[in-house]
């Protein structure tokens, strides 16, 4: 077996068990064999542990009847995940798009159970969402609240604000939707008088504040979360009589050995000191803290091979069907799915697409895969901004996806 240092992924559902990986409680070889490659695997069974601990944290902090969680669905969009999610009762759909809402209310939710928050809507968009009496709206721009005031005057709305403040993971600004630097999401401080006349002008009810800052953040950015909040009850008290604050997503998962699992007490509890005296209540929309680590992506060797100085491990799949280790440099660990113990050899592990940042992950510690019973690797935290993020680049788009219970 590998050193306990190297095993920090390791949990109850995923692990090894008399050297081979296990996940779901089903050994992963027989998934990869049944299911062949590449395929998306997740489990309904983490899922719901997922979610129940963040209603056990919320409700151990006194905010019990005073949230709700509404699961980020650009996260993962796959129909019989949503169903189960619905199933749960647990959660709620956070939509970005017309036909997120349209593919959540085919999955059994009704619009009332739909927080929606989007920007740059075009006029069909508009349209389309107006249809849905009871979505939860929130507007992003003087624009938006116009164009939605002119088609459900009478209406609530919510206001998503930026404060100029973000939150990620440390030294990642890639997932920093908020800042010094001015960016397109939400209406600033400065514009805030504005937005309040113009849904009065326009007979809209401005009952919730949104503010969604980054993504990504563990226990060391909690600090960095309260200060957020701190600054957009601001928002909270020049808007009158706010019913409910959402405060985004951005819940992270560990990705290297270096992080740590986030501290949900000291979460929670950054919410109590914030809300608990103010009546309000909070959203939250943790699309991947749900779904991330409840996902591994199956892929076959292709190929062990030395190149000057480094070892490449090629396999069957690119980063156009799960972008975020190309794109926001959130490694997926590969796990080999027979592991005896022995030596370890550093390798760099590939993908079969024709760019140069098709790489899963740099300094993988692997056992020798030149051994023909090293057929497959298991990529995990592929459980969300995955399958939902991919494409046909180079037309190598094909994968499968399966919910196990």
């Amino acid at each position: 077996m590998p050193d306990a240092s190297s095993l920090w992924w390791q949990r109850e559902d995923l692990g090894y068990r008399d050297g081979r990986l296990v996940f779901a409680d089903r050994p992963v070889q027989a998934l990869a064999d049944r299911f062949g490659t590449p395929s998306f695997v997740y489990s309904a069974a983490r899922i719901r542990a997922n979610l129940d601990r963040l209603h056990g944290a919320l409700t151990t902090a006194g905010l019990a009847g005073r949230f709700s969680l509404y699961y980020a669905m650009k996260a993962n969009r796959f129909a019989p995940l949503l169903t189960f999610l619905k199933q749960s009762g647990l959660c709620g759909i956070d939509a970005c798009s017309p036909a997120e809402v349209e593919h959540a209310v085919s999955c059994g939710f009704s619009p009332e159970e739909i927080s929606f928050t989007a920007t740059s809507l075009s006029t069909r968009d508009l349209d389309l969402l107006a249809r849905y009496d009871g979505l939860s709206m929130d507007c992003d721009s003087l624009h938006a609240i116009r164009s939605w005031g002119a088609r459900k005057p009478g209406t609530a709305i919510g206001l998503r604000v930026n404060p100029g403040m973000g939150i990620g993971r440390a030294a990642n600004d890639k997932l920093h939707y908020a800042g010094s630097v001015t960016t397109k999401f939400g209406i600033y401080e400065e514009q805030f008088a504005e937005a309040l006349a113009t849904a009065k002008a326009y007979d809209l009810r401005v009952s919730k504040i949104h503010f969604h800052t980054g993504c990504g953040y563990l226990t060391p950015q909690l600090e960095q979360l309260s200060r957020i909040i701190g600054h957009c009850l601001r928002f909270v008290e020049a808007a009158g009589e706010v019913e409910r604050v959402n405060i985004g997503g951005g819940l992270g998962v560990p990705h290297v050995a270096a992080d740590q699992p986030l501290d949900l007490r000291q979460w929670a509890d950054v919410l109590r000191r914030q809300f608990g005296d103010r009546g309000l209540h909070v959203e939250i929309e943790p699309g991947d803290y749900i779904v991330k680590d409840a996902g591994i992506l199956l892929v076959e060797k292709t190929y062990v091979e030395r190149k000057k100085d480094v070892l490449f491990v090629g396999v069957d799949a690119g980063f156009n069907i799960a972008p975020e280790p190309a794109h926001y440099s959130l490694p997926f660990l590969p796990l080999p799915l027979r592991d005896a113990g022995g030596p370890r050899l550093a390798a760099q592990v590939v993908g079969n697409i024709n760019e140069a940042l098709d790489v899963w992950y740099e300094n993988a510690q692997l056992p020798d895969l030149t051994d023909p019973d090293h057929t497959h690797l298991a990529l995990i935290n592929a459980g969300a901004y995955s399958s939902a993020m991919a494409s046909q680049h180079c037309l190598r788009g094909q994968f499968k996806e399966f919910l196990l219970f």
